[in-house]
């Protein structure tokens, strides 16, 4: 049970904020960077992403940067952050000398100066963000060296290892992975990876070409299915899919009609539950969770690993570093549901989901609470990993609490309201900001700054120019100066 654990904690890890969902980032760094201005170390990865010109990287970095850091103020020009990243310096860790051999893809460079850094300043540690975004890059890196080899099962080994890879911003990586199934003669998994994408990647730019590929492995049944998780995933727009549908079925020498099922027209929880179960692909995990880890941690017995106590004495003490050197290749599920709740805390979602899974599924003897808090982690941690719908779904079928709940529907809606926005479907994303004021109370600065946006993009130029006044009289800054300027002179 996550007893005493702060439940502001642990959604300052899973809840990911505007800009960060724009451009498919991490959420907020884990707990630990509380000091209130940012050192040169901690801008790291704002510098990096300034190499790379990647400006929506740069501004979900700034955008984290400022709440983890409310007294630092960048500069007027961001370039100038870049002068002082090219040196690496005597006095400290060679901290920029990373960044740049990630930038250049010298991944064991990179981890060879770490552990130098490491040797020569016993203090220092590499920041969690660093660790990500060279985790991400090589696990990509690998991932499209196994798919040009045709190496199906490299390519299936490094997805399941790194389900970050499958964030719809990299969509092509989920269509490459359900090639290599295909190719390794495991249809229904090709066929579950499409149906995860469809679900998870509403965007008609991301739905209409994942719906062809998967017209090229599924059976017209399967189609049908698909078509129909894909319009409850994007109901706004079912004129567009209904061609599509049967523009398919033509070419395959079907009726253009669409295929009569089980399913009633926008159930996609239910089709997804109908699919056979797939092995432990990142994306298979998220169509069914429970029921598909396929790892030794399946086989795990239910107590006996005696470093339960210390585990979660630091686990208690929010000692997150402590507690995952305590569990360390758990050897029972009482250790695994203990660490799991400190890996998620340590901005380590994609492993306490496979830990959440496996507790989830054979827990229930551990007795408590722990099967409805296993089932609440692991909502939690499909939210940490954007997977929006299939985190709604798990606690939707969950005994939680009402506390429990209602942070789910919090993280929920806030991540649908951001996704509506991104869409450019602004009334529904202003209906859903406003739902998530209500539920909690208040809306979060950036989020009322994009609701303020959504208020002018939408034609209502008058309510945008009030949102604005109001948090530009809260505080001023350059965003709030902007709203006010763009929204001025309107009805």
């Amino acid at each position: 049970m996550r007893s005493r654990l702060s439940s502001a904690r642990f959604r300052l890890v899973v809840l990911a904020s505007a800009f960060a969902v724009l451009s498919g980032l991490a959420p907020l760094a884990g707990p630990g960077a509380w000091a209130q201005t940012a050192t040169q170390a901690d801008l790291r990865a704002l510098v990096f992403y300034l190499q790379q010109n990647d400006q929506a990287a740069v501004q979900a970095e700034m955008r984290r940067l400022r709440r983890a850091f409310p007294d630092w103020r960048p500069p007027a020009d961001l370039s100038e952050l870049l002068a002082p990243a090219q040196g690496t310096g005597n006095a400290g860790p060679d901290v920029a000398g990373v960044w740049q051999r990630i930038e250049r893809q010298d991944f064991a460079g990179a981890r060879q100066l770490i552990d130098q850094n490491r040797r020569t300043h016993p203090d220092w540690s590499p920041d969690a963000e660093m660790l990500r975004v060279l985790e991400l890059n090589e696990a990509q890196a690998g991932f499209d060296r196994a798919t040009a080899a045709r190496n199906a099962p490299e390519a299936i080994a490094i997805a399941r290892r790194t389900p970050q890879l499958m964030r719809c911003d990299r969509i092509n990586n989920a269509w490459r992975l359900a090639e290599m199934y295909k190719l390794a003669g495991q249809r229904a998994n090709a066929v579950a990876t499409f149906r995860s994408t469809v679900t998870s990647c509403p965007r008609q730019a991301d739905m209409e070409p994942t719906l062809e590929k998967a017209n090229e492995v599924a059976t017209p049944a399967e189609m049908a299915e698909l078509f129909a998780a894909a319009r409850a995933a994007s109901p706004a727009q079912p004129e567009r899919l209904n061609a599509l549908e049967a523009r398919l079925r033509a070419g395959r020498g079907g009726s253009s009609a669409p295929v009569t099922t089980t399913q009633a027209p926008g159930t996609a929880a239910p089709a997804r539950q109908a699919a056979p179960t797939p092995a432990a692909a990142p994306v298979a995990v998220a169509a069914s969770p429970v029921t598909a880890t396929h790892s030794p941690m399946r086989s795990l017995p239910l107590r006996g690993d005696n470093r339960v106590a210390a585990t979660r004495s630091a686990k208690e003490a929010e000692a997150w570093g402590r507690c995952l050197a305590n569990s360390s290749s758990p050897r029972s599920l009482e250790l695994l549901y203990e660490r799991s709740w400190c890996a998620l805390a340590h901005d380590r979602p994609a492993e306490a989901l496979a830990g959440f899974a496996a507790v989830a599924e054979r827990g229930n003897a551990l007795g408590g609470n722990v099967p409805r808090d296993a089932r609440f982690g692991l909502a939690l941690a499909h939210l940490s990993l954007q997977m929006t719908e299939e985190g709604a779904r798990i606690a939707s079928g969950a005994p939680l609490s009402e506390s429990q709940r209602r942070e789910i529907e919090i993280l929920v809606l806030d991540q649908r309201a951001v996704r509506a926005y991104r869409l450019g479907e602004h009334r529904q994303a202003i209906a859903m900001f406003n739902a998530l004021e209500q539920t909690q109370g208040s809306l979060r600065r950036d989020l009322a700054i994009l609701r303020a946006y959504a208020y002018l993009n939408s034609g209502q130029r008058g309510l945008a120019h009030e949102q604005f006044e109001l948090l530009h009289s809260q505080l001023a800054t350059p965003e709030t100066r902007a709203g006010l300027n763009a929204s001025r002179g309107g009805p």
